[in-house]
């Protein structure tokens, strides 16, 4: 390419892609945000944050096995603005990310003067929480940088902030705005109660997360687990995102392979729930030289039962040192700090030799060298689940009941009562949560509002017309009075002097169903004139063919005749199972009215073959 043909970026005010977060990461930003406070003492201040927070992490979160990264701060400079900038990439643990949360909020409450703002990927997710009862002008397109943690309540930067203009703030701006006029931030218990919702949990939630279970796995790597339990989370996440260059490693020779399965011991491993389900989900054939190792231990167990606990045992930990072999190829060449870590530790133990490994004597001294936790959790029965949905828990799991465990019984019921607000609201509209005044609304006038109120009061559903309209339509057979209730409606009808005459209402509800059967019968016949209820013409078309190649008058006559009879009398049941069936056919296996109103009758059609192999 010419120069001359060369694109100028810094033309039309371009200053760069927008920064955007990585999925499964969320940021957090600290500020010291204080009028009196002098510049020089600024560094030395955010070091004292930044060792309180380690302090604060290793109070509450030790021992806690993150999924990727841990809780971490450093010192940012962006132009005029220095603070404490960490982000922490929790992977599928969404738990991490809370953990954060609850964290920067406790650090919260410590200092004064601290500012706090956390985001992901997703924006200002502590908003989303809170959509429900967020203000009416505060929409997903103005949000960035207006929430902010401080003294461990959530506030949120009102639209005098941005000269009250509906855009964005800079970062620069919501500092300079709360240093400013801190005052007049919004401050809502009810924002705050949805937002830190699921913070109420910790920190029970930190212990509640850990599962141990007996694994058998070999002695280095039980020692190496020992001595820094963290490094299971990048191992596990290894087997969970193999592939084939990965998985060479496991087909290599026992003298070849770091944790080749020979001087087997059963420990109790240390995991997150995460961890224990993304490893226990996984369907692996074990690799060649693993094949031997579970013949033997299925021909020493003593009965079944114990056949089986000895096998899971086995597969966990052929899972699992399969994930460790496939992290030890590349392990010092990866980002990650525990993979790293996991590095040193076997390159410390190849060097030493198996005179630092522990002795069956020695791993009985260990703390909860037995502990087996249950793994019931990892259970869902949908009898649970629907009673769970319609409030009625522990029809059958008795004392104990309920869904899951209390963390996901606590979500569901949360999502249930949201939706049964939401039903119960007046205000809300087909579309979901009511946003910001948009401009339609804005030119609804008042005498508009008053029409609409006029038409929702007359308005009305009468489930008896509605259920008859419905058979009507689906070819079924209106359901007729008997004679006791005709009998019963004509003995009844004297109206009573002084009192309301219901019968006069049955009758004029009569007139109008007769009017509307009327209507129904004209607009019916003018369709039949235009030929737009000749549902199936196919028929008629063939034996148009037909009749123009027999030339004989009785041929003609017998043609003619048919066609009379055609249009005189459709097969209704005939046109409507083709309309439904072509209909499902439409839907193509996803859902959609034709599979509903079959599902509501009972009825489950089986899926259509593939058109390509022939009728």
């Amino acid at each position: 390419m010419d120069s001359e043909d060369k694109i100028d970026l810094s033309d039309n005010g371009f200053t760069g892609f927008p920064r955007k977060l990585p999925e499964n990461c969320v940021e957090y930003l600290i500020f010291l945000l204080d009028n009196g406070l002098e510049a020089r003492s600024l560094l030395s201040d955010l070091e004292n944050v930044r060792k309180s927070a380690s302090r604060l992490c290793d109070k509450f979160a030790q021992g806690y096995i993150w999924q990727r990264d841990s809780f971490q701060l450093r010192l940012e400079r962006d132009r005029d603005l220095v603070y404490l900038r960490g982000a922490t990439d929790y992977g599928d643990a969404v738990e991490d990310e809370w953990l954060v949360v609850y964290l920067l909020r406790e650090l919260s409450r410590s200092f004064p003067a601290l500012w706090i703002r956390v985001f992901d990927g997703d924006g200002e997710f502590l908003l989303v929480e809170a959509a429900n009862v967020l203000p009416k002008w505060l929409s997903p397109e103005i949000d960035s940088n207006r929430a902010w943690i401080h003294d461990g309540k959530l506030y949120i930067l009102p639209l005098a902030a941005s000269s009250g203009m509906k855009r964005p703030l800079s970062l620069t701006e919501a500092t300079n705005y709360i240093k400013s006029s801190a005052d007049d931030l919004v401050h809502s218990a009810f924002v705050e109660a949805e937002a830190f919702y699921r913070l109420e949990k910790y920190p029970g939630q930190i212990r509640d997360s850990i599962h141990h279970s007996l694994v058998t796995l070999p002695r280095k790597l039980v020692y190496i687990l020992h001595e820094n339990p963290s490094v299971i989370a990048p191992a596990v996440e290894a087997f969970y995102l193999r592939d084939a260059v990965g998985m060479k490693s496991l087909t290599s020779s026992s003298r070849d392979m770091h944790f080749p399965p020979d001087d087997l011991v059963t420990v109790s491993v240390k995991f997150t729930k995460v961890l224990f389900a993304q490893l226990k989900s996984q369907r692996f054939s074990p690799p060649p030289i693993w094949s031997t190792v579970f013949e033997a231990a299925e021909k020493q167990a003593s009965d079944a039962e114990d056949v089986q606990k000895v096998l899971a045992r086995l597969e966990m930990g052929m899972k699992l040192t399969s994930g460790f072999e496939m992290l030890a190829t590349d392990a010092d060449k990866k980002d990650n700090r525990l993979a790293r870590e996991f590095a040193m530790l076997l390159e410390d133990l190849e060097e030493d030799g198996v005179q630092v490994l522990p002795t069956s004597e020695d791993m009985e001294a260990w703390e909860g060298v037995r502990r087996d936790d249950d793994e019931s959790w990892l259970d869902i029965n949908f009898e649970d689940f629907e009673n769970e949905l319609q409030g009625n828990r522990g029809l059958h799991k008795g004392d104990k009941g309920g869904f899951g465990d209390s963390s996901a019984q606590a979500d569901l019921q949360k999502i249930v009562s949201r939706f049964e607000s939401f039903l119960n609201d007046e205000s809300a509209g087909v579309e979901g949560a009511e946003m910001e005044d948009m401009d339609e609304d804005d030119d609804l006038s008042s005498e508009d509002e008053e029409d609409s109120d006029d038409e929702d009061k007359v308005v009305s559903f009468d489930e008896d017309q509605f259920s008859k309209m419905m058979r009507e339509m689906m070819g079924l057979p209106t359901v007729q009075p008997t004679d006791s209730e005709k009998i019963s409606r004509d003995t009844n009808s004297t109206t009573i002097p002084g009192t309301v005459d219901v019968d006069a209402d049955a009758d004029e509800d009569e007139d109008e169903d007769k009017f509307i059967k009327q209507l129904a019968a004209q607009m019916e016949a003018e369709l039949k004139g235009h030929g737009a209820l000749k549902l199936d013409p196919e028929p008629e078309k063939a034996k148009a063919i037909e009749a123009r190649h027999d030339t004989s008058s009785k041929g003609k006559a017998k043609m003619n005749k048919e066609e009379e009879s055609s249009e005189e009398e459709v097969d209704i049941d005939y046109n409507l199972a083709k309309n439904l069936l072509e209909s499902f056919k439409s839907q193509a296996g996803m859902a959609g009215p034709a599979g509903n109103i079959l599902g509501m009758m009972g009825l489950q059609l089986p899926r259509d073959e593939d058109e390509e192999n022939g009728d």
